[in-house]
């Protein structure tokens, strides 16, 4: 049987390619991550679920993975804000990792195999530097170092921009210790209450373009299969990536380029420059981490996601949908001995032919918002069936399990979703939404006992009444042949 391929599109070559790593089975993937000189949002976060999606496809095709997420932790950002807030720019750093940590940790994401700062390769990035001086493409000036853009001719190869254009047209920071207004930092001469280290051109610290070409260099080797970040980061950042390694090694640096679309709010890029970010906190206060991740994966990686609070509500009904058919699937139990009818047949063909478009869907450019349209179909075919047979048989009974078993495994193996047992999420996500709401479970459960007993004896006055006083509360009751069935909108 043929091996499935997976398809990408390439920045780099601007079309959709069959990808084919260098050196098989072994897969070299380096990703951008944050700079931590404050709290993880949204953007930062979809980055990393896109790359998660996809570091968990390749594994699932067979590949061995070096996946490298690195974290800028030496920057004019981080500087700034620690001599602002007077702390010590470490300090700062930590405790914005810790919560990004946190933030992915929640998101049930794999850890790559390499987490590394830039300040902890140094000496990498002063011998990188080394080597573009003794090659003619970078230059010393007044403590700094700067990259000579225009000794490099394939600068704009990935981004598609001509030097002449931007010239032109880019705003480009000024500074008479520059040969030509492109080129760009490799080392910055240290200031005042600045963090610096040692280097042949004087106490000084890292330019951000140059870690990223340290690191993957160091990590994954001369050229890699899989470069990815955000959109915004193709110029000049890759551009500059590719500049720096390429000019190095005089090998190609990167093979694919995958960049994902922003995150956005009424279309403006969520930004913290322009300060209209959510925060991983805030989120993960209202809404359970799987809605989060299930929303940031609804929409194709490559396209703009709008972020409301409007837009999470709705997938949280998703979800919750979700687990509440597993929840029923986890209980369901057959009442006779027999075969499938031809309703679960039905059922049967429908899982069969999920189970194909399900990974193809991802193979195809990691088309995440047609696998969950997949996911959530087949779910909403097997509650129809659960919840419309009366009394299923052994053998449906069966049916109906493996479904929702193979359902949960392959959105967990592949998009690390829908991975909590169901009967736990439902009792989680009522304790924590109740804490707003002034009523304990226990209450809430007391009640809905008090009701079923007052609808045994017909006392339907009172069962009316405690279902108004739960409504009250935005608890929701669904009533069932078995039991009552509630959550919190």
């Amino acid at each position: 049987m043929e091996k499935p391929t997976l398809k990408l599109y390439n920045t780099l070559t601007k079309k959709l390619e069959e990808f084919v790593p260098l050196n098989p089975p072994k897969v070299t993937m380096y990703v951008c991550g944050i700079t931590a000189y404050d709290s993880p949002h949204l953007g930062h976060i979809r980055s990393a679920v896109v790359f998660d999606v996809l570091y968990r496809v390749l594994e699932a095709l067979g590949y061995e993975v070096i996946y490298v997420r690195n974290i800028t932790d030496i920057d004019d950002k981080i500087i700034n804000r620690s001599n602002r807030e007077g702390i010590f720019w470490k300090d700062l750093v930590e405790k914005y990792v810790k919560e990004y940590e946190k933030a992915i940790e929640s998101l049930n994401l794999l850890k790559p195999t390499y987490t590394p700062k830039a300040s902890e390769h140094i000496p990498e990035i002063i011998y990188l530097i080394q080597r573009l001086i003794e090659k003619g493409l970078a230059y010393q000036s007044n403590g700094d170092v700067y990259f000579r853009v225009e000794k490099f001719p394939y600068y704009g190869k990935l981004s598609g921009r001509k030097i002449d254009e931007l010239l032109a047209g880019v705003r480009i920071e000024v500074s008479e210790k520059k040969e030509h207004p492109l080129d760009f930092a490799l080392w910055k001469a240290a200031k005042p209450g600045e963090p610096f280290w040692e280097s042949p051109w004087g106490l000084g610290r890292p330019g951000w373009h140059i870690e990223c070409s340290a690191m993957a260099l160091k990590y994954l080797g001369e050229t890699i299969d899989l470069h990815g970040g955000g959109l915004d980061l193709i110029f000049p950042h890759h551009e500059n990536e590719i500049a720096q390694s390429e000019g190095t090694t005089g090998k190609p640096f990167v093979r694919y380029f995958v960049h994902h679309g922003l995150i956005t709010i009424n279309g403006e890029k969520m930004s913290k420059s322009l300060g209209n970010f959510v925060t991983m906190d805030w989120l993960f206060e209202r809404f359970h981490p799987e809605v989060i991740k299930t929303f940031l994966l609804s929409m194709h990686y490559r396209s703009p996601l709008d972020y409301s609070e409007e837009s999470l509500k709705n997938m949280e009904k998703a979800v919750y949908g979700f687990y509440e058919t597993l929840y029923w699937a986890e209980k369901a139990q057959s009442l006779k001995e027999g075969l499938l009818s031809e309703k679960a047949r039905r059922l049967e063909k429908a899982y069969q032919e999920f189970k194909n478009k399900f990974f193809s869907a991802l193979l195809d450019d990691l088309n995440t918002a047609m696998a969950l349209g997949y996911l959530f179909g087949l779910e909403r075919e097997l509650y129809n069936f659960v919840s419309k047979t009366p009394q299923l048989t052994s053998e449906e009974e069966l049916l109906v399990k493996t479904i929702a078993k193979n359902l949960r495994d392959e959105a967990f193996k592949l998009l690390g979703l829908f991975y909590t047992d169901p009967l736990s999420f439902w009792k989680n996500e009522r304790e924590r939404k109740l804490k707003s709401v002034g009523i304990t479970l226990e209450e809430v459960e007391k009640l809905i006992r008090e009701r079923e007993q007052a609808r045994k004896e017909k006392n339907f006055e009172k069962a009316d009444r405690i279902r108004t006083e739960l409504q009250e509360k935005g608890i929701l009751l669904k009533d069932t042949k078995t039991e009552t069935f509630w959550w919190l909108e």
